[in-house]
């Protein structure tokens, strides 16, 4: 039991200090014109300070990928990487986002555009939507991201006919203070803060009061015979505004209904008809500011499938995108400032781009294509993530089990190369990087290849992360229920296909194609198995070490057209060429690319060598794998692979030490001898065949 206790007061104090200073405090507008001179950022549009936003947080850049990562999106430094993202495609769709924002920001476009995620159900793109909320209620409240609004006070001191409960009302849109002063004086004001201005961009405000501060603002002036200066004196008050989704300010959430009872004073607001008997029908006051563009005003407008709306009910984003304005019923226009984020799913996609009457709203929109992750590697990161942040229970997840998971789910997802010359389950290796200096693979035509033979984009159709992460949770749910303290890909691979045709987003024409996907990860494993035991029972440092450099003696000789000393005899003799192609041939090298990779390695050797390092043939990745296949094809024919299989001699002493060699790759003791049974069985199986 922990002896450490929380105090109210420690709680308290540590609430108080995540609050703005100035959250509560209130301010002239004279104060804010002097805070502008000195800091001109605090009146930034919504592009502008989400541009900000992302480079605030941190990002990296991947020169060669081409991609800037942004750390709030690859570290989540606000959740110590809880709601981290993982995958090559989803920070390029993340880059690509960004650069949106960052060209609204500047003005060339793109802030009249809606920006539209488009991809698979699981693909990322809604938690994307909501990391960016998120923190965008965090910037906002920071001294960088700060904003201000303002309110009218002491209504009623001057205008006769106010509702006293309406003595002080708080700018209806959330307006930056610098909409009340006109437009020419106002102008004068950004051309000096653009002056002193250190950013990517410029300040930038023609917006218009929203109807009701446009009625108190002549009210006021008519009664201080236009005296700007004591209207904003007395009846103004400067206030901190801070983005909050929960309380519907500067961040809205929006989700389509009943396609029959849509209504578009859901997004512009309606008649607030409590109001409608002080003040009549047609006052500006009794109009409520609570649609879903109104409470989105200076900050993001979230729409959640947003092409699942009627096409009717969409005309209302084209104003808002192009024109940066909405029209309520029966009321004017009125200006918004706002990043409109639209998300949506293929099938709804695929709709509307081929109706023509949505010409105008698909030419308003940027697409940003959400594709699965392609990297079964990253894929494996999503699991651990789930793993990560959920109660697991004691019980440990064996090697191979959830990379083998996530090559599943990337072989649903990529393109059939259309090349004789690599396979699918090569293709997606190449994808994850796994490709030797001397293949000849070509990653970025293979991707252009299959741009050309998808139907939108590659990763935008396949099996979900959803699904496979719920059949891990149920794999791992079993394994407990059977008292099985791990868990291990066969059993993964188990529900993975005994579930496949339960799944609802999974058409039948694919379950036999995907039945033969997880026959090749079945396949792959069991290769990664074998290897796995193969370095248990014949892995030999010492050995390892002779043989590598007996190797490079050889390459050295043959290179240099040299003799080389026998190892028996002394006597000078040539290189052996059998020797040497047994260990090349271990990495499936033919015969004329043996040149290349001897020279690789004599390179290599001579780089270390000049770099004050000796010779290991554990440091060259491709050498090692070699020099373990060779040690273990000259071992193999000694070991009684039967015995592996056999239960009874589960206590034999060699067996144990194979068992402990396992555990030092990462495997519990269960799952252990669990993939020496099912390694032994593979080999002595093709050893018959043989």
């Amino acid at each position: 039991m922990s002896k450490n206790k929380e105090t109210l007061e420690a709680l308290s104090k540590e609430y108080r200090d995540t609050i703005p200073a100035d959250l509560r405090k209130t301010n002239t507008f004279d104060w804010y014109l002097q805070q502008l001179y000195d800091e001109p950022t605090i009146a930034r549009n919504a592009h502008q300070r989400v541009a900000d936003m992302f480079d605030y947080y941190g990002k990296t850049y991947d020169e060669e990928a081409g991609v800037v990562e942004y750390e709030l999106a690859s570290e989540d430094p606000l959740n110590d990487g809880e709601n981290t993202f993982y995958g090559r495609v989803i920070h390029e769709a993340i880059h690509e986002f960004v650069n949106k924002v960052k060209s609204g920001a500047r003005g060339l476009g793109p802030e009249k555009r809606i920006k539209l995620l488009l991809g698979p159900v699981g693909s990322g793109k809604s938690d994307f939507d909501r990391q960016v909320r998120r923190y965008f209620e965090d910037y906002t409240s920071r001294d960088d991201g700060r904003m201000y609004t303002f309110r009218w006070t002491n209504l009623c001191d001057v205008i006769h006919d106010q509702d006293p409960a309406d003595d002080v009302v708080r700018s209806p849109m959330n307006q930056d203070p610098l909409v009340l002063l006109p437009q020419k004086q106002r102008d004068k004001v950004i051309e000096d803060i653009n002056a002193e201005l250190d950013a990517p961009y410029t300040i930038r405000n023609e917006q218009s009061l929203d109807p009701a501060s446009e009625f108190y603002m002549d009210r006021l002036l008519a009664e201080y015979d236009d005296d700007l200066q004591s209207v904003l004196e007395n009846h103004i008050e400067i206030i901190r505004f801070v983005a909050d989704e929960n309380q519907r300010r500067g961040i809205e959430t929006f989700e389509p209904k009943d396609k029959k009872n849509q209504d578009e004073t859901e997004l512009t607001g309606d008649v607030n008809y409590s109001k409608i008997a002080i003040y009549g029908e047609s006052d500006p006051r009794a109009f409520d500011y609570s649609g879903a563009f109104c409470n989105a005003n200076r900050g993001i407008f979230s729409g959640e499938e947003l092409l699942k709306l009627q096409r009717e009910f969409l005309y209302d984003f084209l104003h808002a995108s192009q024109e940066q304005t909405i029209k309520p019923k029966n009321n004017p226009r009125i200006d918004i400032d706002q990043v409109i984020v639209g998300r949506t799913n293929m099938p709804e996609y695929r709709d509307k781009k081929g109706d023509e009457k949505m010409e105008a709203f698909n030419d308003r929109t940027k697409r940003i294509d959400f594709p699965y992750v392609l990297q079964y590697a990253a894929e494996a990161q999503i699991y651990e993530k789930m793993l990560r942040n959920a109660d697991l229970p004691d019980i440990q997840v064996e090697p191979h089990t959830l990379e083998m998971a996530g090559l599943f789910g990337v072989l649903t997802r990529i393109e059939e190369p259309d090349n004789e010359s690599i396979d699918l389950v090569q293709k997606a290796k190449a994808y994850n990087g796994e490709i030797d200096e001397a293949d000849d693979v070509d990653v970025k035509k293979l991707r252009e290849e299959a741009e050309k033979m998808a139907d939108i984009g590659e990763g935008m159709d396949g099996v979900s992360p959803r699904f496979i992460g719920d059949e891990i949770a149920e794999a791992i749910m079993d394994s407990m229920h059977r008292s099985r303290d791990f868990l291990s890909p066969l059993t993964t691979f188990n529900h993975l296909e005994g579930n496949l045709e339960n799944h609802g987003s999974i058409d039948e024409e694919s379950f036999s194609k995907y039945y033969r996907f997880l026959e090749l990860v079945r396949e792959e494993y069991k290769e990664r198995a074998i290897e796995d035991v193969r370095h248990a029972l014949a892995y030999d440092m010492d050995e390892i070490q002779r043989q590598g450099e007996k190797y490079m003696d050889h390459v050295m000789a043959y290179i240099d057209d040299a003799t080389v000393e026998d190892e028996l005899t002394g006597r000078e003799q040539e290189p052996d060429e059998q020797f040497l192609r047994s260990v090349e041939e271990k990495l499936n090298l033919p015969e004329d690319r043996k040149d290349d990779f001897r020279q690789e390695v004599s390179n290599w050797v001579s780089r270390r060598a000049r770099e004050g390092d000796t010779f290991n043939p554990q440091d060259n990745d491709r050498l090692r794998r070699a020099l373990e296949r060779k040690l273990w094809e000259d071992k193999k024919h000694n070991i009684n692979f039967s015995a592996l299989v056999s239960s009874s001699e589960m206590d034999d002493e060699e067996r144990n030490q194979w068992v402990d060699a396992l555990i030092e790759q990462g495997y519990s003791e269960e799952g252990a001898k669990e993939v020496l049974e099912f390694a032994g069985a593979e080999v002595a199986k093709s050893e018959m065949e043989e």
